[in-house]
This record gives C-alpha cells, structure tokens and sequence, in this order.
C-alpha cells in the first residue's frame, strides 16, 4: 500500500508526474538488467563478435536507467536525474532492434547460397535496417527531450511526445518490412541448408522473432500509454511500464543471452567480408557460406581480378 504521505507526489517541486514510485522494483530492475549487461559483455568478448557490442551497449542503457530511476525517486526535485531516467528507457530498446537486423543480416550470409534477400546482399540489406533504426532513433531522441524539459506547456509536452510517438510507430512500420524479410530468409534457408545443420540457425531465427514481438509489445504500450499525453493515466501507475517495457526488454536480452548469435555463427569465418575483399571479387563472385563452392572451415569466393580462392575473414559491424 503507498505510505499516506509521499515526496514524490506532495512536493510540488517533484519531476515526478503525480503518482508515488516505489524504490524496491527500481532497484530489482537494476540488478537484473545488469546481469544482463555483464553476459553480454562476457559473451561479446568470448566470441570476438564486433556488432555484439551493439547488444551489449542496449542492455548497459537499461541499466543506466534504472540506475538514474532510482536517483530520481531519492532525489525527487532533481530535473537532470529524471530526464536521464525518462530518455534511457524510452531510446535503449532501439539498440536492440539494431542488433536484431545485424544478427539476420549474418544469418542470410551464413545460411544461403547467395549471401542475398530479395536480391539485395545481406551486408547492405542490414546497413539499410540499421540507417532507418538511426533515424527512428533520432525522432524517438528529439521527442522525449523536447517532452522531459521543465516548466512545459501541456501542448508543449503533447508536441514532444507526438514526436516520440511517430518516430515509435516509424520503428514498427521497419519491423513489419523486416519480419518480411525474415519469413523469406526462412524459406531460403531450408532450400539453402541440410536439415541436419537446420536446428540451431532456426533456433537463432525464432528468438530474433521472439526479441521483435516483444519490442512489438512494448510500442502498442508506449502509443496506447502517450495517446493523450499524461492524461491517460497510464504514466501514474507503474506496474504497466514494468510489465510491458522493462519486463519484456529484460525477457528480449536475457533470449540473446541464451541463444546468442556468437556462439551458433562463430569464428572469423561468419563474419562479413570486408569492403576490400568485396570490392576484389566482384558482384558475381560472393556467394553464401551455404553455397556449393563454400569450403566446410567457411565461406570462399573467388577473385575476379586474380582467380585466386581466398578466405572470407574480417569482422564487420
């Protein structure tokens, strides 16, 4: 039961928008997306995997925020604790969904014949995601500054989340195209890959859909919960953003913690070629690592320019 009297919501001076947080599930929260934070940096440096530091940065940013919760709800009055608080939690699920497209990008290169989706090369195809989750990022970061100042206009705030709220459903209109994609590198897979060597990439590919219904979950909640700003209610009762954003982000790393990426497409040799070495065989001589011509240590092409065989080596993020 919340005590009678609570700073948070009495002092007229508090950030916090009429409701009285509690500290103990701020705290819970903090461990638990730290523990997420230290796997993925212990796993980051035990597979040498460049773009799992993407992951590994999504997770320190739910930490962080969680962190500045807690500092908030002890110093109530502090406008730089609670903005910190309300821009991390908005923005960290975003480098998610950035490692998400990197993880397909790899497993189209690993997993087809042609290194291709849809006729366009995994590395671009995952730079392309990886470009429109930035400018998502973007909209989401000017939208919760402009609504997290102090001494706003509610139209102020409305413009601000309004914001935040196209840049969120600019974010799921990119998931919707790439889960497309996805269903599409699944039927190329299972032309493309032995069945015996199927269980471990599907399994990769059903957390991938897991991690992208779980952020799915928590856009439908931010879009339902800033619909009509602060007025909805939503925002003064707590348990809703543990349950449908910090739960369900905590359940995404901690899948990506179980079934990582380093550990099914290890070694240098699942990595992207480099620029250099794509540029050096030509468009016509890159082929999957599932490809007839690839060795069985990796993925090999040959030079259009010296008819060598080389080794694909380099890691690419």
């Amino acid at each position: 039961m919340a005590p009678s009297h609570c700073p948070a919501k009495d002092d007229p001076h508090s950030e916090w928008p009429r409701f009285c947080p509690a500290v103990g599930p701020a705290y819970l929260y903090t461990v638990l997306f730290g523990l997420t934070f230290l796997t993925h940096f212990v796993q980051a440096i035990t597979y040498r995997k460049g773009y799992c530091w993407v992951i590994t940065m999504g997770a320190i940013w739910q930490t962080a925020a969680y962190i500045f919760r807690v500092l908030s709800i002890q110093h109530i009055t502090n406008e730089t604790f609670y903005i910190l608080w309300f821009v991390l939690i908005l923005l960290a699920p975003l480098w998610t969904n950035a490692f998400v497209y990197m993880v397909l990008g790899r497993m189209v290169y690993n997993y087809t014949s042609t290194a291709k989706i849809l006729g366009v090369k995994a590395w671009r195809c995952t730079l392309i995601f990886v470009l429109l989750d930035i400018l998502a990022f973007i909209l989401q970061l000017t939208g919760a500054v402009m609504a997290s100042g102090d001494d706003l206009t509610n139209a102020q705030i409305m413009r601000g989340l309004h914001i935040y709220m196209g840049g969120v459903g600019i974010q799921q209109f990119f998931i919707l195209c790439f889960l497309f994609l996805a269903f599409r590198f699944q039927q190329r897979m299972k032309r493309d890959t032995p069945m015996a060597s199927m269980h471990q990439p599907l399994a990769l590919l059903y957390t991938i859909y897991a991690v992208l219904f779980l952020i799915t979950v928590r856009i439908i909640f931010r879009l339902i919960e800033y619909a009509k700003g602060y007025e909805t209610g939503i925002p003064t009762h707590e348990a809703y953003q543990y349950v449908f954003d910090s739960t369900a982000m905590l359940i995404a790393l901690a899948l990506l913690n179980v079934v990582h990426p380093g550990r099914i497409m290890p070694g240098k040799e699942a990595d992207f070629p480099s620029r250099k070495q794509r540029k050096a065989a030509g468009k016509e001589h890159l082929w999957g690592r599932a490809g007839e011509q690839g060795g069985e240590g990796g993925m090999t092409y040959e030079s259009s320019t010296s008819g060598q065989v080389q080794e694909v080596a380099e890691i690419k993020v």
